[in-house]
């Protein structure tokens, strides 16, 4: 469909029953193929078949987060949360049947051995027992995600929801930024009860469903989802031990500054986001405007990005505007019968929209890369610590056309999202190690998991502080990272790679042609190598070695100490 546009399409609900059927006619096929042929056929058929079912149900999914009030969506996703789940069983005895045939050595000769690592890894996570608490699962997830959408934040005279309320975080009047982030924390304050009761029941479901795999909770398991091959949680502690001699005290020093800068001898957690007294740098135009000079920027970039800003235009393959009922997150995901990315978030009018326009679309820039470059939708996608590198390298290379965005304030720009991007990795590796604390002491009550936190900002963030008695200073700071309840041991994947993303900056100063053939590499490769394999083949460093995160930060650092803006 040449002509389609998201807004348009067609929602079918998805065949469960006709996908079934067909999964286990291939499962047959197979197992009765007597050639090469026939089963590398089957399973072809098989790949298009679950394109049109994955792009059924994703349809519903967005349309469910662009309006969680529309009941009629909200239902429709239900549905195949719950239904999905069920027909497991079925889709993975066609991979059983491939794994089994005399013919896997062809197979995995054409396509390669990530194809079947991928089909062990599915192997390894489900069980049929697990189906009610995966549903129960969803279930919660969808509310906490609601609570999050609906929000009302009574401020400024105005009723804001979350990321409109995060815009005055940066307002450079001191005590509107402070009553900003006090309203936020009264919103979660508000929310607690609840809030601590559905992360307590996400963690039995998930350690019970660890369980009935045989482990002893859900952290391998939420490796394993994760795609996570050929590391674990040694190296993953490695590397929060590096964050935190390494990186820590740079965000020390830079927030010092930050201080001076000010003028406050009491720099606070209000202050953080206003990273100039004279105020932050801003969008220079609305949001169309926005979009449109991000339009022009891909076109000089390149001229893959040229061609891909136009498909992703030309469809609606973006909906960036802040609206009410519309889900608080950010997000690419992709409709894999039409090879289209879609492009989600909610524009604030602060810098945060030019990171949305150059994160979210450099992960769209690479899944439609790897759409048009990988054989099968099994490598589409990639595992998700490679999948941040794209969209982080993506923010790094969209420097150079900062003034087309902020026009005279692009240097204020460049270094407030440069700081961010360094300051940014202590929290990051903080929320994955709370999340390993969680799971492995399931007996921890709601305030316990809370005070734990507090213990994380003091190792990894002891610059911060809160106003006294606040909600946030006992602890409760955790409760707005929504990928803690909705993606759990995924965080770890933005600091690692920030590390790439930064060696991507530096190869960028270096030689810009050699940087974006890396780059080029990295995207068309998709998901059809392991992690450490992906890495090599775009030359980039190992971030679990010894020295590889104060290599890796080096240029990050020296251009922000050097800047004028440190003082």
């Amino acid at each position: 469909m040449e002509d389609f546009k998201f807004s348009t399409l067609e929602y079918k609900r998805p065949d469960f029953e006709g996908f079934t059927a067909f999964a286990t006619a291939t499962k047959e096929h197979i197992e009765h193929a007597g050639s090469y042929a026939e089963v590398k056929e089957a399973i072809l058929a098989y790949d298009e078949k679950a394109k049109d079912f994955s792009t059924d149900a994703t349809v519903a999914s967005v349309r469910h987060t662009l309006d969680t009030t529309d009941e009629f969506y909200e239902k429709e996703n239900e549905y195949i949360e719950n239904t999905f789940p069920t027909i497991m069983p079925q889709l993975l005895a066609v991979n059983d049947a491939l794994m089994n045939s005399p013919f896997r050595a062809d197979f995995e000769k054409e396509y390669g051995k990530q194809f079947f690592v991928q089909k062990e890894l599915e192997k390894k996570t489900f069980c049929e027992t697990n189906i009610p608490l995966m549903q129960q699962e969803a279930k919660l997830c969808n509310e906490y995600q609601k609570i999050m959408a609906t929000a009302e934040i009574p401020f400024d005279g105005k009723t804001l929801n979350l990321y409109g309320v995060q815009k005055y975080f940066e307002h450079e009047d001191r005590k509107v930024s402070k009553a900003a982030v006090r309203a936020y924390s009264e919103f979660y304050h508000k929310n607690e009860t609840r809030l601590e009761e559905i992360w307590d029941e996400l963690i039995q479901l998930r350690n019970e469903q660890g369980r009935n795999l045989g482990y002893e909770n859900y952290i391998p398991v939420g490796y394993m989802k994760q795609g996570r091959t050929d590391y674990g949680q040694k190296e993953v502690e490695s590397f929060r031990e590096q964050v935190r001699t390494v990186i820590v005290p740079i965000c020390q020093e830079l927030y010092e500054a930050q201080a001076r800068r000010l003028g406050v001898s009491d720099f606070s957690c209000y202050d953080e986001k206003r990273i100039f007294p004279d105020g932050n740098a801003v969008p220079a135009g609305d949001d169309d405007f926005m979009v449109n000079e991000a339009a022009k920027m891909y076109h000089e970039m390149s001229p893959q990005t040229g061609e891909f800003i136009d498909f992703m235009i030309g469809h609606e393959l973006m909906d960036l505007k802040n609206k009410p009922g519309k889900a608080s997150t950010g997000y690419m995901t992709c409709l894999q019968r039409y090879k289209a990315p879609f492009v989600f978030s909610c524009f604030n009018q602060t810098i945060f929209d030019m990171q949305v326009l150059t994160h979210e679309l450099g992960h769209a820039f690479a899944g439609y890369m790897a759409m048009r470059s990988q054989p099968i939708t099994d490598y589409y996608s990639e595992s998700t610590d490679i999948a941040e590198i794209h969209s982080m390298s993506m923010e790094q290379f969209a420097y150079p056309y900062a003034e087309r965005f902020f026009g005279e304030q692009a240097d204020k720009f460049r270094f407030a999202h440069l700081q961010e991007a360094v300051t940014f990795v202590p929290f990051g590796v903080a929320v994955d190690e709370f999340q390993h604390i969680c799971y492995a002491n399931p007996g921890l009550t709601p305030k316990e998991r809370t005070l734990e936190w507090k213990k994380l900002e003091e190792k990894y963030m002891p610059w911060r502080v809160y106003e006294p008695d606040d909600f946030f200073d006992r602890g409760g700071y955790w409760y707005h990272k929504l990928h803690i309840f909705l993606y759990p041991m995924y965080y770890i994947n933005y600091t690692l790679t920030t590390m790439g993303a930064m060696e991507f900056k530096k190869k960028e100063k270096e030689n810009h042609d050699s940087a974006w053939a890396d780059y080029l590499n990295l995207c068309k490769c998709g998901g059809s190598m392991s992690y450490l394999e992906t890495l090599r083949y775009a030359n980039i460093s190992n971030p679990f070695k010894q020295g590889s995160v104060e290599r890796a930060i080096s240029v990050a650092r020296d251009e922000l100490m050097s800047s004028r803006f440190m003082v």
